[in-house]
């Protein structure tokens, strides 16, 4: 985020007047910050709203993008009054809102951000957001299995779609499902007879999490991460 700026100087870089003429325009009150009356000195950031004889003037916002290995038991909710809800996890700034849904027992990547835009693109229903997820069981998995559940099949109420599905070695799988659904994952491993330990996301789009970084942590992401986010839905 940027540091805050000289209100003077603020007035001067979005091309309303000189600083000198800045300071004029202060001194005799008709500068407002966030709806308060400016004084000499001042500084303004980029949450700020400044107005100027009636006009508004603010600087362009700047946006939060954060990613986190989630730990089973953390609930991805925008409720922050949820007990061991993500946002309070990873004290993350007001207006911040989690990127869909998650399953409060399912770990892996969760994407956070307050641009609204994004969060829209992302969530609606003409895009398909490519997720892939990581399954181990506490069983050896059967290769018979993992094929059906790449063609897909339907049995005694169970409906799993045709599904990208990897075999990774004797408990794990990788899986990348139309529409995502851990629950039906959960109960297709039920159903084959394997107990599932871990339900793991490891991709959202083109941004992958290395499997060597630790549950728990998050990060901002990356300039060139945000863009290509943006650019797979559409935004640039």
């Amino acid at each position: 985020m940027k540091e805050a700026v000289r209100l003077n100087k603020y007035l001067a870089d979005q091309h309303y007047c000189s600083r000198r003429e800045a300071d004029r325009l202060i001194e005799s009150g008709r500068v407002f910050i966030n709806n308060k009356k400016a004084n000499l000195g001042d500084k303004v950031l980029p949450t700020d709203v400044v107005r100027v004889e009636g006009r508004d003037k603010k600087q362009k916002k700047e946006y939060t993008y954060l990613m986190i290995n989630k730990p089973a038991g953390i609930v991805a909710t925008q409720n922050r009054k949820t007990q061991d809800n993500v946002l309070a996890y990873v004290e993350a700034p007001v207006g911040v809102e989690v990127i869909g849904g998650m399953d409060v027992h399912d770990e892996g990547l969760l994407l956070m951000t307050d641009d609204k835009i994004l969060i829209n693109k992302m969530l609606k229903p003409a895009h398909a957001i490519d997720q892939e997820f990581v399954i181990q069981t506490e069983e050896v998995l059967n290769r018979s299995h993992i094929r059906q559940m790449q063609h897909g099949f339907v049995a005694k109420g169970l409906t799993f779609p045709a599904s990208k599905v990897r075999h990774i070695d004797a408990i794990r799988f990788a899986i990348i499902m139309p529409k995502p659904d851990t629950h039906l994952i959960r109960k297709a491993c039920t159903f084959f007879g394997y107990h599932v330990e871990t339900v793991m996301r490891t991709r959202i789009l083109g941004l992958k999490m290395p499997s060597t970084y630790p549950v728990g942590n998050h990060r901002h992401l990356t300039e060139s991460e945000v863009r290509d986010l943006k650019k797979r839905v559409g935004m640039v």
